[in-house]
């Protein structure tokens, strides 16, 4: 008997999260219990751009994930500089860049800037793009690499103090809205009470402006019945993470989601032991990628997704491990199911 021939995905992409790159030596996480790798975070960035230029099948983009350079680099004037440094490494990888904006990016620069910058992929994409409204400065887009799938870039920071004039009204605003569950005079200092640890200064949250913008872009994906996955910097289910890495209005933005048959995924960063949660109500498959910063030099920790029809294959690096994102098929069929697969 012949063996049937291997299927061909119908696109593949590479993913990489919190880089958090910086010319320094390793150091310490705020509370001084794990270990950062800043320097040589640029060696892992190298293999991961090394093994999508190799690959057999080349990545027809990359999504980075936020926190591209370290915060400290501001404090040293480094941070054009490290910005400079991770993305020529990423320029001579073989596909555009999508990226995310994390609290890193806001450490380094103002909203403003970011929005004037490379890391304004809306901007700088080789894709048609459609953007959140034009008279905001949300950073968030969607776009569609093959007929039948499309990618959504969510904004994190939106609503938050991080990259916002203090004189501004959306910093007033955000700084009520923590102040009504956090009393800390260190805002980046959670407080210890289950979800509410969500509350600091480094997450942040979608405005009714971003969140009406997703509503109208996945219900017209409803329509053409479209496979979307979206991503951002934060994880917005309970269950894909530790509380302290929560977006602060992730219910809302997971009640959105929920309302729409066309989301299949939705990948995050931010925290840096990575998670996943298939969620019940409606089966979609929530990855928290693991991060560079946090993998010792002798290690990985990217990922590249093939995608089919009917699922997504994750072959993960290092730290990362290998999955299957099974796609539900109907209202009436058992809801996506995630399975690890064991790639030679």
């Amino acid at each position: 008997m012949e063996n049937c021939p291997e299927q061909q995905p119908l696109f593949t992409f590479g993913v990489i999260a919190d880089v958090q790159y910086a010319d320094l030596d390793d150091g310490y996480n705020f509370t001084r219990t794990r270990r950062r790798y800043y320097r040589t975070s640029l060696q892992l960035l190298k293999n991961a751009v090394k093994s999508w230029r190799e690959a057999a099948v080349k990545p027809d983009f990359i999504l980075q994930l936020g926190d591209i350079i370290d915060g400290f680099n501001k404090s040293h004037d480094a941070s054009d500089r490290a910005l400079n440094t991770v993305l020529t490494e990423f320029s001579s990888g073989p596909a555009e860049v999508h990226h995310v904006w994390g609290n890193h990016e806001f450490y380094n620069f103002s909203r403003s800037a970011l929005l004037r910058s490379r890391l304004n992929s809306a901007l700088n994409s080789n894709r048609t793009v459609n953007a959140a409204p034009a008279d905001s400065d949300i950073y968030a887009y969607s776009f569609s690499p093959v007929p039948g799938f499309s990618f959504i870039i969510l904004d994190g920071y939106d609503v938050g103090l991080l990259g916002r004039e203090e004189s501004s009204q959306k910093y007033k605003d955000a700084l009520s809205l923590i102040r009504q569950h956090n009393h800390n005079t260190d805002l980046n200092c959670p407080v210890f009470k289950g979800l509410e640890e969500r509350y600091t200064m480094f997450n942040g949250g979608f405005s009714k402006v971003q969140l009406d913008w997703l509503d109208s872009v996945l219900s017209s994906a409803d329509e053409k019945q479209e496979r979307v996955t979206i991503v951002g910097h934060l994880p917005v289910h309970p269950r894909s993470t530790t509380p302290i890495c929560l977006a602060w209005n992730y219910d809302e933005l997971l009640s959105i989601i929920r309302s729409h048959s066309s989301v299949v995924c939705f990948m995050a960063g931010h925290d840096h032991d990575g998670g996943y949660h298939r969620d019940i109500k409606g089966g979609v498959h929530h990855l928290t990628l693991e991060g560079v910063i946090e993998t010792p030099p002798d290690s990985n920790a990217f990922a590249t997704v093939s995608v089919y029809e009917d699922r997504m294959e994750l072959r993960g690096c290092g730290r990362v491990r290998d999955r299957v994102f099974r796609f539900q098929q109907d209202e009436g069929s058992i809801i996506n199911a995630v399975t690890d697969l064991q790639i030679s």
